[in-house]
């Protein structure tokens, strides 16, 4: 039974082994991921060494009392230890037969690598004697406490580990040993009186020899390393909220170096990066865990499968350990039809024995995440909703970029381990803060290691992709790397990383700093230069996924797009029309922006009306380029929205050269200019509020559109359907004067074709008045679309080009909980959009409504359009299919 606070009748602790757990694998917000898998192993009787989880009620009141343990939890521990000393037979501190432990972290969501593990707990002088006796086997045992001692005063006690990286690798250059198993029992010994000495030299004090105090230290850090910086960066990266908390997990520790009849090692049920089923992963013999991941040796494939694949000679945990790897077949192919998905797991071999660590869902990438749930719902494992559900939305942006061309010619200098599939170009960086300072001002780099650690996290982000020289497919790179979908190349053991002179060096060849290479995640090829990329294809697993997405969802999905390249891409992509063409950025184009600036530059109304007559047919050209697309889906072309002083020149010496091309004279450029500059113009002279002044120009695109309308079904046969919309509207009253001029247009177009329009005249709502007096302006619109880009901006008074100076502090300091410009504020920007919608259809109940800010494209937001009953999202092309997998997911969940 769980242990039991007897004053305050609380929980804290969570017993697990022996066949039996105080657990389930359903308990994860209160066990974390980690002891609640562990739990649900030990209630499937699988090998799984004792232990118990410390909960994330504990981090919670550790944090809500300045790192104070709650009352009562001590008590607990003590009895939770016996439990394990009953199960194992052994004593903690017990100098004759010593048990050991491992303090690991484990929140609720998967954070590998982001918090801190002391593993060997219980050494000291005195134990590491009784383990030596008790296993036969000095050299385990010192090397044990060795690794002990270094990770808990990196850990626990502050002392950075290169000191004891130093201290070790000079010891084996001056014997001549080259891998750390080359060391004997005496050798280590020696080395650890240096440790220790180097403790009392950095702490003046000497290393803890009371396995309590141990004990308590460990999972004090533990705890603490919940708000360290890595953790707290790929929190934020992740979308993890800080209050979940993490829990702590102690467990009878498992000997992996206990000689050559032990290994320890981590395996995929499914290959994480192609999505493939087989078996997958890495171990290392006469190791422990830390030792896999920190590629200080290179690992040896599982399966012989995979080791003739790879063309390696090092032999397979399946022809080494037969017994062992037979059992751990059965075990993966029973835990991947218990949890019903493709299981990451951890285990270790002791002399001979399998012991299972770890089972958790696998980090993928995008690409093997589309296979799994295809193959698992073809395969009767899940269903197809359960498939669509399976796949993260934002992950799809792995798969819509470009990939290198076959075809291009590549300078290959180098070659590792394909670790994260995907292609990337940049510049070579060697440090992490580089990376993020590079990234900041523009730049596309690669972030090239000997290998990474957790302390990476913030340059991997900021990189294009990773390159190591040390680690495996399940190093820290490779793992970290595929969760944020990032080309990495590891353990391209030919390449050199020279981190004081800032090389990379191949053979011959020395690039520096800021030098251009290119990966190929998907092959391990690292090459000098840029290569050439293409675009990718969607099919196979892509399609079959989508196919499925779009039987379940409600919500339609639109694309912004201004060009018939964007169209097209749009179309490709799955987009059901147009939901923002921005009329715009058609006017930017350099046979186009003289006439723009005739337009503006002129006296009076006759003046402006030819010069939009120059523009007239070049609009229309672009709009039926666009219904030709489209192929009779809807088209919302937005009229001209930014204010007229963004089309003409800025500084003088523009303002010379542009006077002198149209030959007109300086000084009246100058004050053209200077008349139309505005001290806020993303409040000032923009949107409906051109139209009113200067109607010629709504009434030429209006024409543009209608006219093109025409001619787009003439010679495509399919009905044209042309939503014609307003921007920035407050008031019914602009609204009618702008729709006025709109329908006056359409009128003359009908009467001079004899053709009948199929069109909607609707608006924009970007302003919190209009949404508020939603009811008002559905008199008269036919359908509302909710720029949420600046209807954030007005909610909030934040112009977006300047907030990210101070929302990173704000989403930081936990004052919002995410940008809003990046996932809609549901309280505030998303009441008002709920009340404008409300209101709309209670006057106009067919209204069509739909949103085209950037919000479109975020899975958040659009279960938010989802749930409030809007018709469509918009977004940029790249996003559609993101849209369309997180329209079928929200559809799912509300069912």
């Amino acid at each position: 039974m769980t242990a039991i606070d007897p004053t305050l009748g609380l929980t804290w602790v969570y017993s697990f082994g022996d066949g039996s757990a105080d657990g389930t694998a359903e308990m994860k917000e209160l066990l974390g991921g980690k002891g609640a898998n562990l739990a649900e192993m030990c209630n499937l009787n699988l090998p799984v060494p004792p232990g118990f989880t410390l909960t994330t009620q504990v981090c919670t009141a550790f944090y809500d009392n300045d790192r104070q343990y709650p009352e009562g939890l001590s008590a607990q521990v003590d009895q939770a230890i016996g439990k394990i000393e009953a199960t194992v037979g052994a004593s903690f501190g017990d100098k004759n037969n010593p048990l050991l432990v491992s303090v690991r972290s484990g929140a609720r969501a998967s954070m590998p690598g982001m918090m801190d593990t002391v593993l060997n707990l219980g050494l000291n002088d005195e134990t590491v004697e009784g383990l030596a006796a008790k296993a036969g086997d000095k050299r385990f045992a010192y090397d044990s406490y060795r690794r002990f001692i270094q990770m808990y005063s990196d850990v626990v006690l502050g002392v950075e580990h290169y000191f004891f990286e130093d201290i070790l690798e000079e010891f084996k250059a001056e014997a001549g040993y080259y891998l750390d198993t080359d060391l004997s029992a005496d050798d280590w010994q020696e080395i650890i009186a240096a440790y220790k000495a180097c403790v009392v030299q950095e702490l003046e004090q000497p290393f803890p020899q009371d396995v309590r105090e141990q004990l308590w230290g460990a999972i004090g850090a533990v705890f603490s390393s919940w708000q360290n910086a890595r953790a707290v960066t790929y929190r934020r990266l992740n979308n993890i909220p800080a209050e979940w908390g993490t829990a702590v997990n102690v467990q009878a520790m498992v000997f992996g170096n206990m000689g050559e009849s032990s290994a320890t090692g981590v395996a995929f049920t499914r290959n994480p990066s192609t999505g493939a089923k087989e078996f997958y992963g890495e171990f290392l013999v006469n190791a422990q865990g830390e030792d896999v991941v920190a590629g200080i040796r290179t690992p040896q494939n599982i399966t012989e499968a995979a080791r003739t694949a790879a063309g390696d000679d090092a032999p397979s945990l399946e022809s080494l350990m037969p017994a062992a790897f037979s059992e751990l077949t059965r075990i993966y192919t029973d835990l991947e039809r218990h949890y019903r998905d493709m299981q990451d797991l951890e285990f270790t071999i002791q002399d001979g024995k399998l012991w299972m660590l770890q089972t958790r869902s696998g980090k993928r990438t995008a690409k093997a995440a589309l296979r799994i749930a295809a193959d698992m719902a073809e395969e009767g494992l899940i269903s197809k909703a359960e498939a669509v559900s399976r796949v993260e939305p934002n992950s799809l942006d792995q798969l819509l970029h470009p990939t290198l061309d076959p075809e291009g010619a590549r300078d290959v200098i180098g070659s590792g381990l394909p670790a994260s599939p995907g292609a990337a170009c940049g510049e070579i960086v060697f440090d992490s803060d580089q990376a993020e300072t590079l990234k900041g001002q523009g730049h596309r780099v690669i972030l090239v290691r000997m290998e990474t650690s957790p302390e990476d996290i913030h340059g991997m982000h900021a990189a294009e992709g990773i390159l190591t020289t040390r680690g495996g497919m399940t190093s820290h790179a490779a793992v970290v790397a595929r969760g944020m979908g990032k080309p990495c190349v590891s353990g391209a053991g030919g390449l050199r990383v020279d981190q004081e002179r800032e090389e990379l060096v191949a053979g011959d060849v020395v690039l520096k700093k800021g030098d251009i290479i290119t990966l190929d995640g998907s092959t391990g090829q690292v090459m000098r230069g840029e290569v050439p990329m293409i675009q990718p294809e969607l099919s196979g697993d892509f399609a079959k996924i989508m196919g499925w997405a779009d039987e379940v969802r409600r919500l339609g999905v639109r694309a912004n797009a201004d060009t018939p390249a964007d169209a097209r891409l749009a179309r490709d992509f799955g987009a059901e029309g147009i939901g923002l063409c921005r009329t715009e950025h058609m006017f930017f184009e350099a046979d186009r922006i003289v006439a723009v600036r005739e337009m503006i530059l002129a006296d009076n109304e006759d003046e402006r009306r030819t010069a939009l007559a120059k523009l007239l047919p070049m609009q229309r050209g672009d709009f039926v380029e666009l219904f030709k697309i489209m192929s009779g889906l809807p088209v919302t072309i937005r009229l001209l929205d930014p204010p007229l002083n963004e089309f003409l020149p800025k500084t003088d010496e523009e303002i010379s050269d542009v006077a002198e091309a149209m030959g007109i004279s300086i000084d009246k450029m100058r004050a053209r200019v200077q008349e139309l500059d505005e001290f806020n113009p993303m409040l000032g002279h923009r949107g409906c509020r051109i139209a009113i002044s200067y109607p010629e120009i709504a009434e030429m695109q209006a024409r543009a559109i209608f006219e093109a309308a025409i001619e787009a079904g003439k010679q495509s046969g399919e009905s044209v359907t042309a939503e014609v919309m307003v921007p920035l509207i407050a008031t019914l009253a602009e609204f009618e004067a702008v729709s006025g001029r709109i329908t006056a247009v359409a009128a003359k177009v009908e009467e001079e074709t004899g053709e009948r329009l199929n069109y909607l005249i609707g608006t924009m709502i970007e302003l919190p008045r209009a949404a508020l007096r939603a009811g008002e302006i559905a008199q008269g619109a036919e359908f509302f679309s909710f720029g949420t880009n600046d209807l954030t901006q007005t909610t909030f008074g934040i112009s977006r080009d300047d907030s990210a100076r101070f929302l990173t502090e704000y989403t930081a300091k936990g004052i919002l909980p995410e940008d809003p410009f990046v996932s809609i504020d549901v309280d505030g920007v998303g009441e008002l959009v709920e009340i404008g919608s409300s209101r709309g259809r209670d006057v106009r109940p067919d209204l069509k409504l739909g949103i085209c800010g950037e919000h479109g494209g975020d899975p958040r937001s659009v279960e938010f359009c989802h749930k409030t009953g809007l018709d469509y999202v918009s977004c940029s092309p790249f996003r559609v299919p993101i849209a369309r997998l997180a329209a079928a997911q929200a559809a799912a969940r509300d069912s």
